[in-house]
């Protein structure tokens, strides 16, 4: 067994989304260690324990300590509380951070994940503009997975299936409910499952560049990631319209985890991470303050019934009203 204060530090990477929940643990090499890619289903809290205790099986603790941990994605605040984190990022940033230390020269990053996409437009490895999709979720993960039930097909089969299309079929993709319509249609006026799965990957394309990349000058070198780059349908759409090869990280699926991770072992600050997060008990209550005209929402977290962190105040009112929910029996 290797002596405490031998052990080889290493860093914790977390990024949670509404779809999914990523984790990475990367050495000062930013060699991958140990990785895992689960579904949040609206559980933020319950997937990171899940996540924890998955990344915990392959890890040798015996050689290894983290001493950093950074979160990332929506609910990265949250998360962050959770784990103690030393860095909470926002997903542009963590994004950026993770793809330029791996590809140095990329110019432009796209990103489609379960229900958000985004841009990232790069200049001397350093992120300059970007932009995220609102409301539609037309090319996002969600829809294509939306689709492949109504056709029968796995999603994880859809970009095979796409490449045996010698003529896509037109998809109207400019939103969800469009699209589900017009698919309808060519179903019932007979084509083929190819030819709709093409038309599809190619409307995911098309959707993602008229919206969330309008206006933006799109540079090669381009790295595609997120779940939907593992999807060779659109990253062929893609390199069909935008003319140019496509990069898809194998580990792109990860890379918002990967930048917290880096972002960490870049920070100053230390806090050796503890696996037994798996086993506490974690609440969140959200708290009215009422001590000012604001009524500030304010959400406090707990662990194991006593509070650790509460934010949504706006003025220092509202902490006398977090002070008073020291206890998760305070919480009203």
């Amino acid at each position: 067994m290797t002596p405490e204060n031998q052990k080889e530090y290493v860093y914790l990477g977390v990024d949670v989304g509404s779809i999914s929940t990523k984790g990475v643990i990367i050495d000062k090499n930013n060699n991958i260690l140990s990785s895992s890619y689960i579904w949040t289903e609206g559980n933020p809290i319950g997937a990171v324990k899940k996540l924890v205790k998955l990344l915990e099986e392959p890890f040798d603790r015996d050689r290894y300590q983290i001493v950093a941990t950074g979160t990332t994605g929506s609910a990265r605040k949250l998360v962050g509380t959770i784990l103690g984190a030393a860095v909470v990022k926002n997903e542009i940033t963590a994004h950026a951070v993770g793809t330029t230390t791996f590809h140095p020269d990329v110019r432009t990053i796209l990103e489609i994940g379960g229900q958000d996409s985004k841009i990232i437009l790069i200049e001397n490895g350093i992120a300059i503009d970007y932009a995220m999709n609102t409301l539609c979720a037309a090319g996002t993960g969600a829809f294509l997975s939306s689709q492949s039930r109504r056709l029968g097909i796995p999603v994880e089969e859809m970009g095979e299936i796409a490449l045996q299309s010698q003529h896509p079929t037109q998809i109207a993709a400019r939103c969800t409910v469009f699209a589900e319509s017009d698919l309808v249609h060519k179903i019932q006026v007979g084509h083929t499952k190819e030819d709709i799965v093409a038309g599809l990957c190619q409307a995911v394309a098309g959707n993602y560049l008229n919206n969330v990349g309008k206006g933006k000058r799109i540079q090669s070198p381009v790295v595609f990631q997120g779940g939907v780059s593992k999807n060779i349908g659109v990253v062929k759409a893609f390199e069909r319209q935008l003319g140019c090869p496509i990069i898809v990280d194998e580990n792109g699926h990860l890379m918002g985890a990967i930048g917290a991770a880096i972002l960490a072992r870049r920070n100053v600050k230390r806090a050796v991470f503890d696996f037994s997060v798996e086993d506490m008990e974690f609440v969140t209550r959200e708290v009215t303050c009422g001590r000012c005209p604001n009524n500030c929402e304010i959400i406090c977290v707990y662990r194991d019934g006593r509070l650790i962190d509460g934010w949504g105040n706006r003025c220092e009112r509202g902490e006398l009203s977090i002070k008073a929910s020291e206890r998760l029996d305070d919480a009203r």
